[in-house]
């Protein structure tokens, strides 16, 4: 008799990251990962209030579908994206209708491509941490890309600094404290935090955040659609409230 065979179908889901990001003894580093189909069981995962309500209920249901032992909070954003998109084919199929100015358009999310990582990019492979040099003043840099991890920190330190000023609107520079790792070599965090606060010039931080889109992986949700009067655009695929309730009436 076989050991350890899951008793339900599973597929394997390919990481945009190609695990390169992962240091080699995390099972992440093989740049793939199990799932299986989802069942009426997690769909009550997808109807628990609590979970709507605090806003994990998308990675609660992940976590759930997640065959390969890993540990969620490791994922960047990215892997998870295209998690999700699996996790959505495998629960209700490839088709995703949708509204967008107005008129519904279905795509195939099967379709999706993932925008992979480039090695070279890397400083060292299993290694989560990139270069660039700020073009304004010219100072050197090293950044990570963001996991569930730091975002879930980044939304406790904005929501904290909410609370001492409700007009706090610290989002950027909050993430990018967490994003940025070292400045001219000095990885100390509060030397970073002090140079977000008083040295980093609003050109350089966006230039940042250009090239850090440009190079981090992900999945890429554009489409050619047409439009009723026979044009025909590239959108990005909105993710709304159908994507996992596709019968839902909201």
């Amino acid at each position: 008799m076989e050991e350890n065979k899951p008793m339900f179908p599973t597929e394997e889901v390919t990481l945009p990251s190609k695990g390169l990001i992962y240091p080699q003894d995390n099972p992440l580093a093989k740049g793939t990962l199990e799932m299986k189909y989802m069942t009426a069981k997690e769909e009550d995962i997808l109807t628990n209030e609590s979970y709507i309500k605090n806003g994990t209920v998308i990675d609660k249901l992940l976590e759930a579908l997640i065959v390969t032992p890993i540990n969620y909070n490791d994922l960047i954003v990215g892997d998870k994206n295209a998690i999700m998109i699996a996790a959505r084919v495998l629960g209700y199929g490839k088709d995703y209708t949708f509204t967008l100015n107005d008129e519904e358009h279905t795509v195939d999310l099967t379709e999706v491509k993932d925008k992979e990582i480039k090695e070279e990019h890397l400083m060292e492979r299993g290694k989560n941490e990139f270069e660039f040099t700020l073009p304004t003043v010219q100072k050197h840099i090293t950044f990570k890309i963001l996991t569930h991890a730091d975002e879930k920190k980044i939304e406790n330190e904005i929501k904290g600094l909410k609370k001492i000023n409700k007009n706090s609107s610290a989002e950027y520079s909050t993430r990018l404290k967490y994003t940025i790792l070292s400045v001219d070599g000095d990885y100390e965090r509060k030397t970073v935090r002090q140079f977000v606060d008083n040295g980093l010039l609003a050109r350089d931080a966006r230039a940042l955040r250009e090239y850090i889109k440009e190079i981090q992986p992900d999945v890429d949700l554009t489409f050619d659609l047409e439009t009723s009067a026979g044009d025909v655009q590239g959108v990005k695929v909105p993710i709304g409230i159908t994507f996992f309730w596709p019968d839902s009436e909201l």
